[in-house]
């Protein structure tokens, strides 16, 4: 079985939306949440989907979901203070109904160009080992700082890569991770990924395309409105 956890709790504020959260900004009539959980949705291979709303807009997703025929979405639920929190409660949703070799996809809610054939990729680097996250290469040099802002360190490129998503688990592997970081008072790991190896677990890197983009800011709206269009032209060009 795979289950898809989709991480929608961010309140916009590095996209000056006060009204409303990013992942409920509209593009061609669709909310940005809607287009990441159509790919889940369309998957043969994905059984349900869990998602992590902020608590006020859970009644707006649920609107969402039926209007657009997201039978998937079996569990919502409210989001917690931070990200880890949103996520350990997304879990114990899909661990209510889900046996431990489930495989979960945690995915953010703002990340909707992820594929149909990532999606394929990532489950079957679960089955062959374990864990896995989606990575793309670092197309420029990463630097260190000190506290002076003198650069201390400078990176091997060809080393170097960009964490993206999906984060890719067995339910039992994760489960396991995120109630030991809340015995722990470990509340503040980065992402699942972070959690799993803090906690002894390797991680087999999935490549992805470099559209495969976050948006967070403004900037990010506009680079996925573009590459939507251009996704969209070329399938009616049948390219």
């Amino acid at each position: 079985m795979t289950t898809a956890l989709i991480f929608a709790g961010g309140s916009g504020i590095r996209m000056n939306t006060n009204a409303k959260p990013k992942q409920f900004l509209q593009l061609y009539g669709k909310e940005i949440i809607v287009h990441t959980i159509e790919h889940f949705e369309k998957h043969a291979g994905v059984d349900a989907v869990a998602v992590a709303c902020l608590e006020a807009w859970i009644p707006y997703l649920q609107e969402l979901v039926a209007k657009f025929g997201l039978g998937k979405v079996r569990w919502v639920v409210a989001g917690g203070e931070t990200g880890q929190a949103s996520t350990h409660r997304g879990l114990a949703a899909i661990r209510s109904g889900c046996p431990d070799d489930t495989t979960v996809l945690v995915h953010d809610g703002v990340r909707p160009l992820i594929t149909q054939a990532l999606i394929s990729d990532c489950i079957a680097a679960v089955a062959a080992h374990g864990a896995a996250i989606a990575v793309t290469p670092a197309v420029e040099t990463v630097v260190a700082l000190n506290g002076e802002g003198m650069i201390t360190a400078a990176t091997d490129r060809s080393k170097t890569f960009h964490a993206r998503a999906p984060q890719c688990f067995r339910l039992g592997d994760i489960w396991q991770c995120y109630e030991r970081a809340a015995a722990d008072g470990l509340t503040s790991a980065v992402d699942s990924a972070s959690l799993m190896m803090h906690y002894g677990h390797q991680l087999h890197a999935v490549p992805c395309a470099y559209d495969n983009i976050k948006i967070t800011t403004p900037s990010d709206f506009y680079v996925f409105r573009a590459l939507y269009e251009a996704k969209e032209n070329l399938q009616i060009l049948g390219l």
